[in-house]
């Protein structure tokens, strides 16, 4: 019998835009997870889950994610496998809290040796578990650069886009063109910056550009309440806070 999980802890307050995070959780155990992932939810985050090492370890290096919380004990490969495999072959530095038992020194060194970055002992109270899944996400942002501009972010190194912590559907130019925005934001860029950015001294014939805005907009802007995407006619684009436009 696997200790519970408190689940008498209410989620805390949304966290804030810049802080939500990504997070995969690798448990077998379903009640557990359902509640980390309730809590998580609950805060403003985004919850994927995997039940078993194989699946764990297949949605680790192909998405994106800002912190994992992996199990030790999981059937088809042990969390320890997946911790070597994600770091060695994968080379997935994504920062990794271990969730176990298993409450020995040895325990915590042989997670620690294996790629962990944190080691949370179960039973666990859930506020502390989100804290300290804050604290990774926050030195993993550091290492990767993440540029951001008001509730939106863009994680260069992955080249991965979120807004109100929900990830953005960009092809390479849409990613490229958000890049820019947010570095000079809130000033304006160029038609002609944002042209050589894509295609160098050779922009096609077609007026392209147009159409990977109005493609960034449909996935920054529309989803969402307030638009960030201004344009400035005759000038170029940019992106403005709505808590900074004028009244």
């Amino acid at each position: 019998m696997r200790p519970p999980v408190p689940t008498d802890a209410p989620g805390g307050p949304a966290a804030p835009y810049n802080e939500l995070m990504h997070v995969l959780v690798i448990e077998d155990h379903a009640d557990l997870a359902e509640n980390i992932g309730d809590f998580l939810e609950e805060s403003g985050h985004t919850v994927d889950f995997a039940a078993d090492g194989l699946g764990g370890l297949h949605l680790a290096l192909t998405e994106s994610y800002d912190v994992l919380i992996l199990d030790l004990t999981l059937p088809g490969m042990d969390g320890l496998t997946v911790c070597r495999r994600l770091r060695e072959e994968g080379e997935v530095d994504t920062p990794i809290l271990m969730l176990t038992a298993r409450d020995t020194l040895s325990d915590k060194l042989e997670g620690f040796d294996a790629g962990a970055d944190d080691y949370l002992v179960k039973p666990f109270a859930l506020p502390e578990l989100e804290a300290r899944l804050l604290a990774l996400g926050r030195r993993g942002r550091r290492q990767r650069k993440v540029v951001r501009f008001a509730d939106l972010e863009l994680d260069v190194g992955a080249m991965v886009a979120r807004r109100q912590g929900s990830r953005l559907s960009l092809n390479r130019a849409g990613l490229e063109i958000l890049r820019r925005l947010i570095e000079a934001a809130p000033d304006v860029v160029s038609r002609a910056e944002l042209s050589r950015l894509l295609w160098g001294d050779d922009p096609p014939e077609s007026d392209a550009l147009r159409t990977h805005v109005y493609s960034l907009r449909q996935a920054v802007d529309r989803p969402f309440e307030q638009p960030l995407i201004e344009t400035v006619h005759g000038v170029g684009y940019r992106l403005l806070d709505p808590a900074d436009a004028p009244a």
